[in-house]
């Protein structure tokens, strides 16, 4: 059950991002910022670190001011954020 607990989705704001992301089929930058509440580099920083353990991937579209970015869930990153979410209602007793 433990065990199951992945130590990079675990992180609350890399959580909040992946929660979104597994329910949506892309979500850009800017609506994740927003919606999370976060600022551009802690968002970054969050999408970087998911992006690396191979949990998300990110599209880029222009160049510059107007350049925008797009992050879809992976594969391995659905799974990870099933067996993360099954390992915590095991912990709090919803099976």
């Amino acid at each position: 059950m433990i065990d199951d607990l992945d130590p990079v989705i675990h992180v609350p704001k890399r959580l909040a991002a992946m929660a979104v992301l597994a329910n949506a089929p892309s979500v850009s930058f800017r609506f994740l910022k927003d919606h999370l509440r976060l600022t551009e580099s802690d968002l970054s920083k969050q999408m970087s670190t998911l992006e690396s353990a191979g949990y998300v991937s990110a599209a880029k579209d222009g160049h510059g001011r107007g350049s925008s970015t797009t992050y879809r869930i992976t594969k391995a990153g659905q799974q990870a954020y099933e067996r993360h979410c099954a390992a915590l209602r095991a912990l709090i007793g919803g099976s």
